[in-house]
């Protein structure tokens, strides 16, 4: 868990160091389009996670990790797009009854809190595909790769089977920074974790945060400007 977090810390620091580095010798981003900087540095992050927490301890240490400890040892199935819907909706409902009995429990909680995506303003078409790549396919990939792949498939060795879920849940709820979203994620992560162990793959899991990150994108981007437009404003 600590090293799948340290790998996200690293991978930033990096970024920062190099954007930095370019500043002094004279590069200026003064200018810079900032929905296409946030899909490059998206981009970057999670390819340098990626590195940094399964290919370098590889080439350093020769702590090998292979498809099957990711859950990549094949090709999507039927049966990983036939249970991707089953499982959103399974998610669904049990994010909806634990946000409520959170809200119970810690009355303080804001659940409508906006969640940063990176991406606003005045969208251009290609921005748009910039923003739903980003969001819709690059992130639930890397992501997947990462906890219920590299993550849970690590502990699945070494703890049972609820303290791998758990353990993997949590730290991908915290990961996303706020409370309201961090206890959405929980529930979305147990789900696909329950799906990784079910079909041994993260086809299934994959596909159920591709479709919640699909439809976040089209409410938070396409509605809005269908509702505009159709209002005649």
């Amino acid at each position: 868990m600590l090293w799948v977090f340290i790998g996200f810390f690293i991978a930033q620091l990096l970024l920062i160091a190099v954007i930095d580095g370019l500043k002094i010798i004279g590069v200026s981003f003064v200018g810079a389009n900032q929905n296409v900087a946030n899909f490059i540095i998206a981009a970057l992050i999670y390819t340098l996670t990626v590195a940094i927490v399964i290919v370098f301890p590889w080439v350093i240490k020769k702590y090998h990790t292979t498809k099957v400890d990711i859950g990549l040892m094949r090709l999507p199935t039927w049966m990983d797009i036939l249970l991707a819907p089953a499982g959103f909706i399974v998610y669904f409902l049990a994010s909806m009854v634990f946000l409520y009995v959170c809200t119970l429990v810690f009355p303080w909680l804001n659940l409508n809190q906006a969640q940063e995506t990176g991406f606003g303003g005045t969208f251009h078409n290609y921005e748009l595909l910039l923003a739903f790549f980003t969001l819709v396919i690059l992130a639930p990939f890397a992501e997947e790769v990462l906890f219920r792949g590299y993550l849970y498939g690590k502990l699945r060795q070494h703890v049972p089977v609820w303290g791998a879920i758990l353990l993997t849940s949590a730290l991908f709820g915290i990961i996303h920074g706020q409370w309201n979203v961090g206890i959405d994620v929980f529930m979305l992560s147990i789900v696909m974790c329950f799906l990784r162990e079910i079909t041994g793959s993260i086809w299934a899991g994959m596909l159920v945060h591709m479709i919640k990150n699909g439809i976040a994108f089209y409410l938070l981007f396409i509605f809005p400007f269908i509702s505009t437009t159709m209002g005649g404003q």
